[in-house]
């Protein structure tokens, strides 16, 4: 019974690993392929696609945009939600945590579709339309309750002691918050800053809305673009830009996790 049970589960895992293995596999195949379909298949070698990819005008300056806005965004949502998380850790206020569930909440019901029309509105007003800062701030509000909330937990972990030593010896907040609160959520920061670049990363609706110059649109809006002249998918165009499209991503998170370390830090919780 135990050995059958072994193979159910080892049978399960192979499926899902397939399950998931599968559109990396034509990821990394496909754009080296001259005939490119849906299905994983040993391609004809060829680097034509990198070559149409260079000859689209906008496909390589979407790549910049998207990196535009996904950094303008991650530090607005790091600085703001660093700042606020540790205020919000640190000075007792009535209806402290209810205040944080009900950003969370309410940031969960009041999706981008549904707020779609007074966020263009809105943006009209100021005058954002058409703006990469448009596009960052409204992103940025959209991710900020999550980014508190997750934060404040790691300042919470963060022991008094610390703060109380760093008084002793003269430092202001902003010392304290630079030199001792900050270096022992580095941790916590990481994985926001992380997380909110692979949010706005493959966002769609809100450049879409807020940007009509196709030379500033990031590449997840762009890429609806990649059609033939039949009006059928470019296979040759999306899975090279796919591969392109993925790699800042993942360069973001060694870079991140290299500079900033997901490393523990000893202390005493008080």
């Amino acid at each position: 019974m135990k050995f059958a049970r072994r193979i159910v589960f080892a049978t399960v895992l192979t499926i899902v690993g397939v399950f998931f293995a599968l559109p990396l596999t034509w990821l990394i195949l496909a754009p080296f392929d001259g005939h490119p379909t849906m299905a994983v298949k040993w391609p004809r070698w060829t680097l034509s696609n990198f070559r149409r990819l260079l000859d689209n005008p906008y496909a390589m300056g979407s790549i910049t945009n998207s990196l535009i806005i996904a950094l303008g965004t991650m530090a607005v949502v790091v600085v703001l939600g660093t700042l606020a998380s540790y205020a919000l850790s640190r000075v007792r206020i009535p209806g402290r945590d209810g205040l944080l569930y009900g950003m969370l909440l309410l940031s969960s019901i009041v999706t981008g579709t549904a707020a779609m029309v007074p966020t263009f509105q809105l943006m009209n007003a100021i005058g954002l339309i058409n703006t990469h800062t448009g596009v960052i701030l409204v992103l940025a509000g959209g991710l900020l309750p999550t980014v508190v909330f997750i934060l404040k937990d790691f300042m919470d972990s963060v022991p008094k002691s610390y703060e109380e030593s760093a008084r002793l010896c003269g430092a202001g907040p902003g010392r304290i918050l630079a030199d001792v609160v900050i270096p022992v959520a580095r941790p916590g920061i990481a994985f926001v800053a992380i997380w909110a670049v692979v949010q706005v990363w493959g966002n769609f609706l809100v450049p879409y809305l807020l940007l009509r110059d196709p030379g500033s649109q990031p590449a997840a809006v762009v890429m609806y673009t990649f059609y033939t002249e039949s009006g059928q998918a470019d296979l040759r165009l999306i899975s090279v830009f796919a591969l392109v499209f993925a790699v800042p991503v993942l360069l973001i998170y060694f870079f991140v996790n290299r500079r900033f370390g997901f490393r523990f830090y000893g202390g005493i919780k008080s």
